[in-house]
């Protein structure tokens, strides 16, 4: 089969490799599609996050295929893993990004998106979806998918959950003001997910006015392009001067912490799920002694794949709009280079290893679009 293989920093290779073959209790996926997420496009360019330092774990192993946000077809299992996951040959299946171990405190505890071992799909331990095939581990956690979608859709399940679990983390109310910044895959998806709390208002934030225009097919009440307006002041204009009530973090800019930090009102919530390539510095005297802050952290999608799936499968969502572009495997750099274009007009970009490669020499879109 074809792959993308983690050589290094800078270093991913299309390679020929063997079709895993499923042990007991493992099931073998036809990938259908595959996202690329910005963590991808970091650990790509050796983000300190991912390939480690005395502080933090090497999550990208060399010699491992990438790629965490995928669905596929099920073609190959024994009796054990189809039972298991009651699901048959030819159903479409998604994973969460986490293979936990089930055997540490946070897993015996129920927090297993937390696994002290924290096993990724395409990061640590095993094999991700960036190929044709990709095996699914016995301890991996499935959740079936309609068919019926397009595998790009169908991989959206993965972001789409994470930024559920981050509206979890929330809390949002029903009379609250809750603001989003970015309005990139997860900001978007947030925007949705608090759509469906039914809060008082929701407020996007961006700098690019086509994917603010996005955030109000998803949910948004307000947008404020941040390059043109002043956003603490218009979100006070909103709250009667107070501030807005929760701020979710969806940007990986550090000019988005201390943002928040100022628009939020005393005792609100600020809830971060970026990854950040840089460090970022904020006055912790705003958390503590000006405005008692909840502040949270939360990190990938526990308990939210069944409601993102259902959400996908309703076609409420403008999903044509969300999923712009999506790439044959073997044009997996031009697809990372496009994550990494923010000046770009792509949204969520995708691999879909049945797409072929574009055959005229120097096409770049051809392709790139189905």
């Amino acid at each position: 089969m074809r792959a993308v293989v983690v050589h290094g920093p800078g270093d991913y290779r299309l390679e020929e490799r063997p079709v895993p073959v499923p042990g007991p209790g493992e099931l073998l996926l036809r990938t259908d599609a595959v996202g690329i997420c910005a963590s991808d496009l970091k650990c790509y360019h050796g983000a300190a996050k991912f390939w480690g330092d005395e502080h933090r774990p090497a999550w990208a192993e060399a010699d491992r295929v990438p790629g965490h946000e995928f669905v596929g077809t099920v073609v190959a299992g024994d009796d054990e893993a189809l039972g298991k996951r009651a699901v048959s040959l030819g159903d479409r299946i998604a994973c969460e990004q986490i293979v936990p171990c089930r055997e540490c405190r946070y897993c015996l505890e129920g927090a297993y998106w937390m696994c002290a071992v924290h096993d990724m799909f395409g990061f640590k331990g095993f094999d991700g979806a960036m190929a044709e095939y990709v095996l699914v581990p016995s301890r991996a956690l499935t959740h079936p998918v309609d068919r019926t979608l397009p595998g790009q859709v169908a991989a959206f399940a993965e972001p789409l959950s994470c930024a559920f679990h981050a509206v979890e983390r929330g809390d949002v109310g029903f009379g609250d003001t809750v603001v989003i910044a970015g309005a990139g895959p997860i900001g978007l998806s947030a925007i949705a997910g608090a759509r469906q709390k039914n809060p008082l208002r929701v407020v996007a934030l961006d700098v690019v006015d086509e994917k603010l225009a996005l955030a109000r097919k998803v949910g948004a009440d307000v947008t404020i392009n941040i390059a043109r307006e002043d956003a603490v002041a218009r979100v006070r204009e909103l709250t009667d001067g107070y501030g807005a009530d929760v701020y979710i973090e969806a940007t990986g800019h550090p000019s988005a912490v201390p943002q928040g930090l100022a628009l939020l009102r005393k005792l609100g919530t600020f809830v971060e799920y970026s990854v950040f390539k840089d460090d970022v510095s904020v006055d912790w005297s705003i958390i503590s002694d000006d405005k008692e802050l909840d502040v949270r952290g939360a990190h990938l999608g526990p308990h939210t794949w069944p409601a993102a799936i259902k959400l996908l499968e309703s076609g409420t969502l403008p999903m044509d709009e969300i999923c712009t572009h999506q790439f044959p495997l073997e044009d997996f750099q031009q697809a990372l280079d496009l994550v990494g274009d923010s000046a770009g007009a792509s949204v969520k970009v995708s691999i879909v290893p049945s797409l072929s490669a574009p055959t005229t020499s120097g096409s770049t879109t051809s392709a790139a679009r189905a």
